[in-house]
């Protein structure tokens, strides 16, 4: 009996083919955008997470109070003397540190303004481990008092200049020549890929940037609960700066809250453009009533014929209700592969464009079988009343009628 009423819709179907496609339209549109959205959301989330995991769950960050990101710079300082608390406390294995500022770059006649970060050479390998740094070319040897430079992935690979920079090539930093020591491999974000790596006393020569310091990075012992220790770490500062938990001028990020950040966020973005998606969805689902009350209208004889042959009311209903259905589910279908592409096409423009991994398409099982559901059951509810007033039909009535 079901496969009689499938029969029946496609027949349906195939006599009104481009009213079908239109009423489909708004449908896979709306599964279309639903799709993209939540599979991008989802790929962001796994490169965040892999990110993090990269990171490790041993490491903790600290920042002048009021600085939204590393190097945008805060309304209080912290500097190397906080450097020498945090060394102290018990559980602290290593700290790093960097301190960063906005330069001048010239290279092949060409100007630009780009991040330079100034790093202790005796405390580079828990930065580069931090930052998970990848050479593309030559080595992360900064010698003290050099006047060398690592340089992003974008002044090779992206033309900043117009023109590649390779190993021993010679840049102007604010006026100064520097020798290219070596180039970093890409990190995924357009920022962090034009970064500029110098030693740091070099750095406080060019920039008289003093004792401070932009970002503090403390690792810490082996098994060590990185919470407590960091909660350690806010004690002794808090005594040593003279401020209390009110007035606390400085941040400390453990690896989980910046996680839970971070997911925040991607939340909030996923739920509010999956509710502008949502409002496509039900344009798809008046759509589709209005079709299957224009079909009801159509069809008003032949639903007085089946009447007449001993069709019963939940037949007749059964019989909308599957078309609307299938209207839905067929095209969930079309706007799941049209999402699905779409996300590939964001996914590579976001690789070759933008020089960033992390907006990957992410098309689980669950996903792909929650949008073929959706669509049939926005379908299906959407000609609910259409098929409810076809069950209704007089059967008199609807013999006469022409």
């Amino acid at each position: 009996m079901i496969s009689d009423y499938f029969n029946l819709a496609l027949r349906n179907f195939q006599k009104r083919k481009l009213r079908t496609l239109l009423t489909m339209l708004g449908i896979f549109i709306s599964i279309a955008t639903i799709f993209t959205l939540i599979s991008l959301s989802l790929g962001l989330q796994t490169a965040v997470d892999e990110q993090f995991k990269v990171l490790g769950t041993d490491k903790f960050f600290i920042m002048p109070k009021g600085q939204l990101g590393f190097g945008t710079g805060g309304a209080v300082e912290i500097t190397s003397k906080d450097v020498e608390v945090i060394e102290k406390v018990q559980g602290v294995k290593d700290v790093s540190y960097a301190t960063v500022a906005n330069a001048k770059i010239e290279f092949n006649n060409k100007i630009r303004y780009y991040i330079v970060i100034g790093i202790p050479v005796d405390r580079l390998d828990l930065f580069i481990e931090s930052t998970d740094l990848k050479m593309d070319e030559g080595d992360f040897k900064l010698k003290t008092g050099s006047k060398e430079v690592i340089v992003g992935y974008d002044y090779k690979y992206k033309n900043v200049f117009g023109e590649s920079l390779a190993t021993g090539d010679r840049i102007s930093i604010n006026d100064e020549l520097f020798k290219v020591l070596g180039v970093v491999g890409a990190i995924g974000n357009p920022q962090d890929d034009k970064n500029i790596y110098m030693e740091l006393g070099t750095f406080k020569e060019f920039f008289n940037s003093g004792e401070r310091i932009d970002q503090i990075i403390v690792q810490v012992d082996d098994g060590a609960d990185v919470k407590e220790i960091a909660n350690r770490v806010e004690e002794k500062l808090q005594k040593f700066r003279g401020v209390s938990e009110k007035n606390q001028d400085f941040s400390i990020l453990t690896p989980e809250e910046l996680l839970e950040s971070f997911q925040s966020i991607l939340l909030i973005i996923t739920a509010f453009l999956a509710s502008i998606a949502a409002i496509s969805l039900l344009v798809g689902g008046i759509g589709i009533a209005n079709t299957m009350y224009t079909s009801v209208i159509e069809r008003t004889k032949e639903i007085g014929i089946m009447k007449a042959i001993g069709a019963r009311n939940s037949d007749i209903m059964l019989i909308f209700l599957t078309e609307a259905g299938l209207l839905g589910l067929v095209g969930a279908s079309i706007g799941v592969g049209l999402g699905y592409g779409i996300g590939k096409i964001v996914e590579y423009y976001a690789i070759t464009q933008l020089g960033t991994n992390l907006l990957q398409v992410a098309s689980p099982l669950w996903l792909i079988l929650g949008c073929f559901g959706f669509g049939f059951l926005i379908g299906a509810i959407s000609g609910t009343l259409p098929a409810w007033q076809a069950s209704k039909t007089n059967v008199v009535d609807a013999l006469r009628y022409e």
